[in-house]
């Protein structure tokens, strides 16, 4: 689906800005959406008049006046619903954009085309999520494309789920619980919260921009949010939320404001309020939308916001505000994020977690600095599942960590020194321990015992391992026992470190085992969110009190693998079916369509050719199970094929040289079959040197080896391929299940936790390597070195009669 979205901004390319794709791509996928779940939900709170579906427009195909017809089409259906200005906005007729005539004909004929191959009528594996999903995605490339600042309607949506998993929400939320973005966009972050509340929240927003006003509404009615509330206007000049001269008030607030808007005052006219702790600056607009924020909340509300650092230190009018919220309390914890995570703007952000709940008992601000947990995402920084988890779980416990974590005093923060300053580097102290050389070390000798004790965490998971790596040299150093390259090998035999492995292997088997028969029974009424969150929190629990490994590490292979593969998986199996999603895919019937996946399987050759796709359970596990001795074969006959392809290069190489005896045969400095042939042919002709002859005779000998071997590999894959494919429509849903469960996800899984434990122990072995060369070179040994050389000097000197 994703891929078919993205072809049609391909088709767009030209006429417009990027930016300006998403009026099209949406409006389209929306009105693709709402035609199929009419057509399968005959309650669908959008109606679907005749005239006005995406099948009105699929006839259009090719039609001279597509442009206007395709408007009159989204025209009847937003008239039917109410939705006139929200998703009529984008002009399918405009020639400026999307050309004229013949132009315009078929790039809105090819646009319509990508749609009606996607089908929404059986999404049932997240409901709307999965739309939702596709529509992220198109944001995320919209504000990469666009080359513009798009984080006013785009917020990654990792942040986004932060947000809405530190601002409060739990299970005491009830559905007329109100959550409130005064700055909404495209209504992701709002979707994101609402998701949070088991039973829903009712939603209201605010947007500035028309067009992405437009989206917030679609995004909202995809989502199933038909009630929402999503209002048109500045929030700061034009606030919409009000009850007579006051702001309406909300439980829960989320936002992504403009960062450091310098204009946000132009036009305003009533304060509301606001602005009783202090005025923002002019050219300064980050605390007009913090404190529009904090007046919008209730007695008890509670909101998350995203900022700039600098609203943490700035001084003057920002300083006086940020002392007037920490001495009534309003602020309950920071987190500090990576720099890089937004579009538009590289600069460092972070959340404010306001609370007006028992603010004026609060006695400190929890702060996180979680600014090294991320990923390197194209240009981009991006974090990952277990970055997340870790924020979320820290903030929400408030459990203080070493470096990463800490409740700081109101009475600290208020001491002149730091004279309310919040930077979170001023609390929290995340850099590395410096690594110290020792210049005693240096000087005699041996490892400093500070450094081994610094490696405690590995010596609690092995404990008799530091006893057999070291021994005593004099008190307070040691020395390796064992040779600097001989450590990886003593750890990987030492007991204890197999003992570890087998341990963590045994972990990960009885989480898996525990949830395989959930996993089994995979339905449609399966909720892949509510499944990954079970057994994800499982196996972080089962880790924690595990040595050495980080539970959060191992939790992010659980995460990666089912973003990358296993959610897929499930959806497969929810929506077909064990057997019917086994089925291998044929993609003989496209052969007109240029094939945009790599099959798993290719049967025959040239136009007898077949090409199968094996999406849920690839080849490589069926033959495994089945069919090893049949690969072990082929894998044998492939080292032969490989060998005599050696043999050839090989003998080339040592004669096809200057004067050598393939020299005559080469043609532009290469040799063949057919080159050496023929010159055997011409050399027995003119009688030449009996070694040459023989030579090319023995060369032709290895080619003809190599083809014959290459030959019977080429056949014996081809006969393996065959009863693979045959195989899988053999397979029962038992075997189908065993396949899936056991070789495919256990395993993987399996493997990436294994490569997580071993990573560990070579960062220990590099570590122990480093400190053995640094000071394995004492002052004292390389003066005797130089002592050795200079009398080496000198006796060649005297050798040579120089005095």
């Amino acid at each position: 689906m994703y891929s078919s979205l993205w072809r049609s901004c391909d088709e767009l390319r030209g006429g417009m800005d990027a930016s300006q794709y998403k009026d099209y791509i949406l409006t389209l996928l929306f009105v693709k959406y709402v035609t199929d779940k009419a057509k399968s939900d005959p309650n669908s709170l959008i109606d679907v008049p005749i005239g006005g579906s995406f099948d009105d427009m699929a006839a259009l195909k090719g039609d001279k006046e597509i442009g206007d017809k395709i408007n009159k089409v989204i025209g009847k259906l937003a008239e039917a619903n109410g939705l006139e200005k929200v998703i009529d906005l984008a002009d399918f007729n405009d020639e400026e954009k999307l050309g004229k005539g013949k132009e315009m004909q078929d790039r809105l004929s090819k646009l319509v085309s990508i749609f009606a191959d996607l089908d929404f009528r059986g999404s049932r594996a997240e409901g709307d999520d999965l739309l939702g999903d596709a529509y992220e995605y198109l944001m995320r490339h919209f504000a990469t494309e666009s080359g513009k600042s798009k984080g006013q309607f785009y917020t990654p949506a990792e942040v986004s789920r932060v947000l809405a998993k530190v601002v409060g929400i739990g299970e005491g939320t009830r559905q007329d619980h109100t959550v409130y973005d005064p700055t909404c966009g495209s209504g992701s972050l709002l979707l994101k919260v609402a998701d949070e509340a088991p039973r829903g929240l009712t939603i209201y927003g605010q947007e500035k921009d028309n067009a992405t006003w437009a989206l917030a509404q679609m995004n909202m009615i995809l989502h199933g949010y038909e009630d929402r509330d999503i209002r048109k206007g500045d929030t700061i000049t034009n606030p919409q939320f009000t009850q007579s001269a006051r702001l309406q008030t909300f439980d829960f607030a989320v936002a992504n404001p403009p960062f450091s808007i310098k204009s946000w005052s132009n036009g305003l006219e009533n304060e509301y309020g606001r602005f009783e702790f202090g005025r923002p600056p002019e050219k300064n607009g980050d605390y007009a939308f913090l404190l529009h924020i904090l007046k919008s909340l209730k007695s008890n509300g509670k909101a998350a916001v995203i900022l700039p650092h600098g609203v943490l230190f700035r001084s003057h009018a920002e300083a006086s505000i940020r002392k007037e919220l920490l001495r009534r309390g309003y602020i309950k914890g920071i987190i500090g994020l990576p720099a890089n995570l937004f579009y538009g703007t590289g600069i460092p952000a972070c959340i404010i977690v306001l609370d007006k709940e028992n603010a004026q008992a609060r006695t400190g601000v929890f702060m996180i600095d979680a600014s090294k947990g991320f990923i390197k995402d194209g240009n981009k920084n991006r974090l990952r599942s277990q970055d997340i988890h870790r924020v979320v779980d820290v903030f929400n416990r408030q459990t203080e960590i070493e470096r990463y974590s800490r409740m700081v005093p109101l009475h600290e923060i208020a001491d002149p020194k730091n004279d309310c300053n919040l930077n979170i580097p001023r609390y929290i102290d995340s850099s590395e321990p410096e690594d110290i050389q020792d210049l005693h070390a240096h000087v005699h000798g041996g490892i400093p015992d500070r450094d081994l004790d610094a490696l405690n965490r590995y010596w609690d998971a092995f404990p008799s391992l530091r006893t057999t790596l070291f021994k005593a040299n004099r008190p307070s150093y040691s020395d390796l026992a064992v040779g600097v390259m001989e450590v990886q090998q003593t750890i990987l035999d030492s007991s204890e470190f197999q003992k570890f492995a087998h341990d963590v292997r045994g972990q990960v088997d009885d989480w898996f085992a525990a949830h395989r028969p959930i996993l089994q029974a995979l339905n449609p009424d399966t909720v892949p969110k509510d499944l990954i969150t079970r057994i994800g929190d499982d196996l972080l629990v089962r880790f924690k009190s595990t040595p050495l490994l980080d539970e959060y590490d191992v939790y992010e292979q659980l995460m990666t693998y089912w973003h990358g593969v296993m959610h897929d998986d499930v959806f497969l199996v929810m929506n077909d079916g064990w057997c019917e999603a086994a089925k291998p895919r044929t993609t003989i019937e496209n052969r007109d369509r240029k094939l945009s996946e790599t099959p798993d399987l290719v049967i025959g050759s040239g136009r007898s050719v077949n090409k199968y796709k094996m999406d849920l359970i690839p080849p490589a596990l069926v033959v495994a199970r089945y069919f090893a001795d049949e690969q072990a074969s082929v894998d044998a006959l492939h080292e032969v094929a490989e060998e005599a392809s050696r043999a050839v290069e090989g003998y080339v190489e040592e004669h096809a040289v200057d004067d050598g005896l393939l020299y005559e045969a080469m043609d532009d400095g290469k040799i063949t079959k057919a080159l050496a042939a023929t010159r055997l042919k011409v050399a027995r002709h003119e009688g030449a040197d009996v070694e040459e002859v023989k030579a090319l005779q023995h060369l032709i000998k290895l080619y003809n080896d190599e083809a014959v071997a290459k030959k019977a590999a080429k056949e014996a894959q081809a006969a393996l391929d065959i009863a693979a494919l045959k195989k899988y429509g053999d397979l029962t849903e038992p075997e189908i299940k065993q396949l899936v469960l056991d070789d495919k996800w256990h395993a993987m899984i399996a493997d990436r936790v294994a490569r997580v434990a071993n990573s560990l122990t070579l960062a220990l072995v590099g570590r122990i390597q480093q400190l053995g060369e640094r000071y394995v070179e004492t002052t004292g040994s390389i003066e005797a070195t130089l002592e050795e050389l200079e009398a080496r000097v000198a006796k060649h000197l005297a050798a040579m009669g120089v005095s």
